[in-house]
């Protein structure tokens, strides 16, 4: 019985209902938590934030009875005025000839549906992130070569600036560079953020380049300078690729912390996932709806990353090993 009850503990159909019952239950509880708050929840306010069907006009001038010709629309004001409209294609005309029209009265209309506001947010935060990771990697590589130069002055450069972003908040970071730097170069408020991410993450990313270049083995260093290559092919055709698929994993982890933080350049009024997040909820009060569907499309965003990420290391062994 006991052997029994051991391997269905262990089994990882087992595993997978009971965490799946796990969050079910914790789900079912902070539903029942918010109900004792007589708490309304608004799901069905949820889809306009994601897109919504807009509606735009044509007003009448003044008042008037309409002529219509073809696409063309004409009002012939009550005094003798006249004017003339061309309805552009896609609009609908909402008036009929000889029809009398007031003032500001819809002549034609153009329905068209448009992104919303957690659209653009969205759009805006993988903008940011990919401008600042970009930007982080290209620092890495730098800071990465400096370290392990052999040249001290170089080494004590980098090191004092990886230990100083590493040894200060990242929010204090987005301050001082926007309030600051920004400032003084009359930046827009979007680079300041990507910057400051981009610099701050650069400094996590080089030590994990340098790691990874300084874990292979120094035979191969030989092995290329006996075949006569310098050092910028040595580094370019033998380290540098072994290197770049040990750092892989880590590299995916630090990118995926790079998009969850760049929500905190939403301080410096970037309208981003998180500061729509906060202006729907200012909005409409809804803040468990609202933080939970933005909290579920950074999820999103960072299991598609993770997935790649997943993706290129079985590639990389099927192609000779991560080593």
């Amino acid at each position: 019985m006991l052997r029994h009850q051991r391997g269905l503990l262990e089994s990882p159909a087992f595993g997978k209902f009971g965490a799946a019952l796990f969050y079910l239950l914790l789900a079912l509880s902070l539903f029942y938590a918010a109900s004792n708050m007589n708490y309304s929840w608004k799901w069905n306010s949820v889809p306009k934030y994601f897109a919504y069907e807009k509606v735009e006009t044509i007003p009448a001038d003044f008042d008037g009875t309409v002529k219509v010709e073809g696409n063309r629309l004409t009002i012939i004001g009550n005094d003798g005025e006249t004017k003339s409209y061309v309805i552009p294609d896609g609009y609908k005309l909402e008036v009929h000839d000889g029809e009398e029209v007031y003032e500001g009265d819809a002549i034609a209309e153009y329905k068209h549906w448009v992104p919303g506001p957690l659209i653009n947010g969205l759009i805006v935060t993988l903008k940011i992130s990919a401008l600042a990771a970009l930007l982080a990697f290209f620092i890495a590589i730098a800071l990465a070569f400096m370290r392990i130069s052999k040249y001290p002055v170089l080494q004590y450069i980098a090191s004092a600036y990886i230990t100083v972003i590493r040894g200060t908040p990242l929010l204090v970071q987005i301050f001082i560079f926007y309030f600051i730097i920004a400032t003084i170069f009359e930046m827009p408020r979007f680079y300041a953020g990507a910057m400051s991410l981009g610099l701050f993450y650069g400094a996590y990313i080089a030590e994990v380049l340098r790691g990874a270049i300084q874990s292979i083995d120094r035979g191969q260093y030989e092995a290329a300078k006996s075949l006569g290559m310098n050092y910028v092919q040595t580094m370019s055709y033998i380290v540098m690729p072994q290197a770049l698929k040990r750092a892989l994993p880590a590299l995916v982890g630090e990118l995926i912390a790079l998009v969850k933080d760049s929500s905190l350049v939403s301080v410096i009024s970037i309208t981003d996932l998180t500061k729509v997040g906060r202006e729907i909820v200012a909005n409409t009060f809804s803040p468990f709806e609202t933080w939970l569907v933005v909290a579920g499309l950074y999820f999103a965003i960072t299991s598609i990353l993770s997935y790649i990420g997943h993706r290129l290391e079985k590639r990389m062994k099927l192609k000779g090993g991560m080593a």
